[in-house]
């Protein structure tokens, strides 16, 4: 009895143990290869926003100052490469998602697979919409408040890194905010998340959204926090709309398997 159950035993607690840690690793060196695709393509859309850096910082310096000043000797070179930075992560965006994508494709069936490679363009176009509308919607009463506040105590001379750094960081997130409702879409058609429980949680949306608009919006006026909160509630909103949506088209491939 001892003889034929202890090799009998042994198989099973083994050799799992040691597809395990190769599967581990395997999906570590998978990882390490799709960040360095990332943080490559990161580099050569930052090169590539070297070009139109100049361009594109007189246009976000020009509706509101003639020139920035700057504190240091390295300021403008930071400040240059600041812009080229956000470019690049723009120019970048679809490649690194790409990515991404290619590290989760393989977990997936092949329909999973088309709805996500299908959700590629417009996330990128939500992201760029986000763009346009934090500039051409949020920044200029954000700036107009904090230009005009107390200047008869203050006399406003931003530097460049704060301003641009203001700038790029509500562009930025702003962007990626408005891909939220299309992420949510895709994962409730993959069955990951339910329009009850976005419901359900309602009020801690509000209260992130909130500490979100704090966070994108350093201001402490309530008017540029609204202007901020308003369309993530939005945004938050028309999510669990699409995610109704997306659960009805899920629901037939559930059914059937």
């Amino acid at each position: 009895m001892n003889n034929t159950q202890s090799p009998d035993n042994r198989p099973p607690v083994s050799i799992p143990n040691s597809e395990l840690r190769m599967s581990f690793f395997e999906h570590l060196n998978e990882l390490r290869r799709r960040l360095i695709w990332a943080f490559l393509s990161l580099i050569l859309g930052t090169l590539l926003g070297l070009f139109f850096s100049e361009a594109v910082l007189r246009y976000l310096v020009a509706p509101y100052a003639e020139r920035l000043v700057v504190l240091g000797p390295t300021g403008s070179v930071v400040t240059f490469f600041r812009v080229a930075l956000m470019l690049g992560g723009i120019f970048a965006f679809p490649m690194i998602l790409y990515q991404i994508l290619l590290f989760v494709l393989p977990g997936l069936h092949r329909n999973e697979k088309r709805i996500l490679l299908l959700s590629l363009p417009p996330v990128m176009l939500l992201f760029i919409g986000g763009i346009a509308f934090a500039w051409f919607i949020l920044v200029p009463p954000a700036i107009g408040f904090l230009a005009g506040f107390q200047t008869d105590i203050f006399r406003p001379e931003w530097t460049a890194d704060q301003y641009i750094g203001f700038i790029t960081a509500l562009l930025f997130w702003m962007g990626v905010a408005f891909e939220m409702p299309l992420v949510m879409f895709v994962l409730a058609i993959l069955g990951f998340v339910r329009a009850g429980a976005l419901i359900r949680h309602w009020r801690i949306a509000v209260v992130l959204s909130a500490v979100a608009a704090a966070v994108i919006t350093p201001t402490v006026d309530p008017v540029n926090m609204s202007l901020v909160m308003g369309p993530l509630i939005g945004l938050y909103i028309i999510s669990i709309i699409l995610v109704m949506i997306g659960a009805r088209i899920n629901t037939p491939k559930e059914t059937t398997s």
